[in-house]
């Protein structure tokens, strides 16, 4: 509707649209959170990250509201229908840009449980929304370098530790578990750097992904595979806030996981290592073909 203000015009606005959002629900989730954490009833718990579940739906559906009123962009969509509000899932997207985020959440919101994102432990502190990812249950990770755990090899194994601990909230509740295997943002730099075999993807790494297998894997039986695209090149998020990012394409898939990739320790098990790595290079591959598709596509 308002897709005809200059783009500088439309970045502030949508600035302002998304802060004042933000804020808003974030302060009605407190309620719930704080309540969370003070009282220490796993019953009651369930409850309340049932109720800030639905707080952070209706912030993304607000989010949605502004994009829709600022924003010109056209969505083109596929595979939304094969996601269920009551399954867990394991979610794997490539990665371009933090635009990604909110395209996920958009398409996601009430038609898939609530994603969530596997976090560095520093970002709890982070000012309004540090709480509201507390209350969510966003898993907080302290990772270690491979150096600190040459000197502190006590340390080896306290991330899958961690994860496991994390994981364990999530079997109340149907959950997306969110992953971007790349680790990074694609750039073309970083592609060259890492001499990667695929054309638009970066080499993913299996980790992160055999974890949460070995933590949930009798919860989580559903692989939901994401491509998404930028037929007008990969934008920065202040491209997407001024409304310059003319299409987005995305087209989700539904795979069932292996069973023999499910309740192994990929840290000691050198058979489940391989075996969760060729299986994750195979989609990767599957994915680098559809998104040539999809860029080709006018």
């Amino acid at each position: 509707m308002l897709s005809f203000l200059p783009a500088p015009v439309t970045g502030v606005l949508s600035s302002i649209l998304l802060g004042l959002n933000t804020l808003f629900w974030c302060l009605l989730l407190y309620i719930p959170a704080i309540l969370k954490l003070i009282i220490p009833h796993t019953g009651f718990r369930v409850l309340c990250t049932k109720v800030i579940i639905w707080i952070a739906e209706a912030w993304v559906a607000c989010n949605t509201g502004w994009m829709k009123l600022t924003h010109g962009t056209k969505w083109t969509v596929h595979g939304e229908e094969k996601l269920k509000r009551e399954s867990w899932y394991l979610v794997l997207s490539n990665h371009q840009s933090w635009v990604d985020i909110f395209a996920m959440q958009r398409v996601f919101n009430h038609r898939a449980p609530f994603l969530k994102f596997f976090l560095k432990q520093q970002l709890i502190w982070v000012p309004v929304i540090g709480l509201a990812w507390w209350g969510l249950d966003f898993p907080f990770m302290k990772r270690y370098t491979r150096e600190y755990l040459i000197k502190h090899p006590e340390k080896r194994g306290e991330d899958l530790k961690a994860t496991r601990q994390a994981c364990e909230k999530f079997r109340y509740t149907p959950v997306s578990v969110m992953n971007f295997v790349e680790g990074t943002r694609f750039t073309q730099a970083k592609h060259d750097k890492q001499k990667s075999k695929y054309t638009h993807l970066l080499t993913p790494k299996a980790g992160g992904v055999a974890f949460v297998l070995d933590a949930m894997g009798d919860a989580i039986e559903t692989l939901v595979d994401v491509t998404i695209a930028y037929p007008g090149g990969a934008p920065t998020f202040w491209d997407f806030m001024c409304g310059r990012v003319s299409e987005v394409k995305m087209e989700i898939d539904t795979v069932a996981i292996p069973e023999h990739l499910k309740g192994r320790d990929y840290a000691t098990d050198a058979e489940h290592r391989k075996n969760v790595k060729n299986w994750l290079a195979e989609q990767w591959r599957a994915k680098d073909e559809r998104l040539s598709r999809m860029l080709e596509q006018d």
